[in-house]
């Protein structure tokens, strides 16, 4: 499958329905009354979206793979926040488990991604590497005065 949009990624639209779910629950009480721990969560449940976005507007791979990592560890995160809600009592257990599953999946899928990538960018560098060796030299030197 060839990527052509952020958006097409896994990891991106795993991380953008936990985001939605996260901002569902923090819409109802009892969990907006606790303006604090909505600001927190949706934080973290924003960024792995946004990671990935910008990741992948950045060109080469071993600046994308930064990203993802970011933005798994900020899925790991929203987990924790998760977990937090369900022990005040904002969520259910079975809320929690989905949302859990949720990250997870999308963990994994950044965590396979971000593996691909490296190995990307291995062959990337080499390949551009090679390609600037061979042509460093070649654009004619302006006269000396």
């Amino acid at each position: 499958m060839v990527v052509k949009r952020f958006e097409d990624f896994a990891v991106w639209q795993l991380s953008r329905e936990l985001e939605r779910r996260v901002f569902a629950f923090t819409a109802t009480s009892p969990a907006n009354r606790d303006l604090d721990f909505c600001r927190q969560v949706r934080k973290s449940s924003s960024s792995p979206a946004r990671n990935i976005a910008e990741g992948f507007g950045r060109f080469w791979p071993a600046d994308f793979a930064r990203f993802v990592r970011i933005a798994r560890g900020s899925l790991e995160e929203t987990k924790d926040h998760v977990d937090a809600a369900f022990e005040r009592g904002y969520i259910s257990d079975q809320e929690r488990a989905e949302l859990i599953t949720l990250g997870n999946r999308a963990i994994g899928a950044a965590t396979r991604l971000a593996q691909y990538l490296d190995e990307a960018a291995k062959t990337w560098k080499l390949k551009h590497t090679h390609h600037r060796k061979h042509h460093k030299n070649t654009e004619p030197k302006e006269p000396e005065p």
